[in-house]
């Protein structure tokens, strides 16, 4: 392929306007956004603008946007979660390659009909399972792949969602209620399950798992006045989750601080002081978190059986200062032990002196996802265009990737059933 690649972008929120269309647009020379559709107007006249697009291709929704013939060789669909095996079937009939936010769906079913359907019709689908490309895991993966430390036995990882982001995403945000999105060991850890299979080289066998929402819901809340945090909240100087602390005057994450981008960029297009204030008045973030309609949980864990017998335990907690993961490879001859807010990987041989690799000191990974975000779509890129020399085997085919669904699906199956285990193979295509 000679000529630039064209995108079409459906859905305009963080991940498909902050993430994937400004990374796209870093290659002016080979990828042109042509196209695209979101439900709220102004983020559609907002990327009109940044990107050069013409009226006539700005469109309301993606479901306007595939009423038309093919407009571009790509579609970017970053739409609701719910949303994105339907218009990416139709995607597909209309001849569009994907890259595809996760997860696929919350429904088994149709994550082993899309996956179906790229198949018979042979087109590339790209699942946005951003942390193989981050040179955290790339690393890591290295020096399994080399046998350092032996045959993989066990791994035990950490997701720490953070306390604020938890509030922020899966209380008060677009995946607090897995009716309207989907259960949250899928929407945030099929990251995970997809990452750390990867490293073991293995695919799961049987899937076990527990957890609960456990703190925010009506009955722990510390007050029974108020459900908004600006409308006078007796214990506002003492909550740590008070809305205004979080989006206006905390140093990492507040507009009053400077921080214009997530999460301030999903209450309001151009976030100022006054406007994320309003925001805070009128919309659902400035919720009490104790008041939400939310009902997914706030800790998991899930314990994974290999089909060599290998396991792994994945721990999703709410309760975290910081976003970040970690995680212990132990093996045959020796162990890893990786911090991904250190960016620090260590390395234990038995019998051998220990080492230890620090990233920031030979690559620079200080992006989202630790650098995942931006390698991703350069390599989609190289893909999609066929510079086959320039692609990873961090780019895999949806089948490959529905098999992070297919633990997350077994595991939240295994938590509403008291831990029951669940056997993976009766859930593949």
């Amino acid at each position: 392929m000679n000529e630039k690649l064209k995108v079409a972008v459906a859905g305009l929120g963080n991940r498909g306007l902050d993430v994937y269309s400004f990374e796209l647009s870093k290659y002016p020379d080979e990828v042109e956004i042509v196209a695209v559709a979101d439900i709220v107007r102004e983020k559609v006249e907002y990327a009109k603008e940044k990107f050069n697009i013409d009226e006539k291709f700005c469109f309301n929704s993606a479901e306007e946007m595939l009423k038309h013939e093919k407009l571009a060789d790509v579609m970017v669909i970053a739409t609701p979660d719910k949303l994105h095996v339907c218009q990416g079937i139709e995607a597909l009939h209309k001849g569009y390659d994907i890259l595809l936010e996760k997860p696929i769906s919350p429904l088994l079913e149709e994550c082993q009909e899309i996956t179906r359907i790229a198949r018979e019709l042979d087109r590339k689908v790209v699942l946005c399972h951003v942390l193989r490309y981050a040179p955290f895991y790339r690393k890591i993966k290295n020096l399994i792949s080399n046998g350092d430390i032996g045959e993989v036995v066990n791994i035990m990882a950490i997701e720490n969602v953070g306390y604020f982001h938890h509030a922020h995403s899966f209380v008060r945000g677009n995946w607090r209620n897995s009716d309207e999105s989907s259960p949250m060991i899928l929407q945030k850890c099929c990251h995970d399950t997809d990452i750390l299979t990867w490293l073991a080289n293995q695919k799961a066998k049987r899937v076990s798992s527990f957890g609960s929402l456990n703190l925010f819901k009506p009955e722990r809340s510390p007050q029974k006045k108020v459900k908004r945090c600006l409308d006078g909240c007796p214990v506002k100087d003492k909550c740590i989750y008070d809305a205004e602390k979080i989006y206006i005057t905390n140093k990492n994450t507040g507009i009053a601080c400077g921080v214009t981008g997530w999460p301030n960029s999903v209450l309001v297009l151009n976030p100022t002081v006054e406007s994320v204030r309003k925001a805070l008045k009128e919309g659902p973030y400035g919720r009490c978190v104790f008041y939400c309609d939310n009902n997914v949980v706030d800790h998991q864990e899930v314990n994974i059986e290999l089909e060599n017998n290998a396991t792994i335990s994945l721990t999703m907690s709410a309760f975290s200062a910081v976003i970040s993961r970690y995680l212990k490879v132990m093996g045959t001859h020796g162990e890893i032990e990786a911090d991904m807010e250190k960016n620090t990987i260590a390395v234990r041989v038995f019998g051998q002196e220990d080492y230890t690799i620090n990233l920031d000191e030979i690559e620079i990974t200080k992006s989202k996802h630790g650098g995942g975000d931006t390698r991703l779509v350069r390599e989609f890129i190289d893909y999609i265009m066929g510079n086959d020399e320039k692609v990873t085997s961090s780019i895999t085919s949806l089948e490959e990737s529905t098999e992070s669904h297919y633990i997350a699906l077994a595991a939240e199956k295994s938590r509403l059933n008291h831990g029951k285990v669940i056997d993976i193979e009766g859930y593949r295509v």
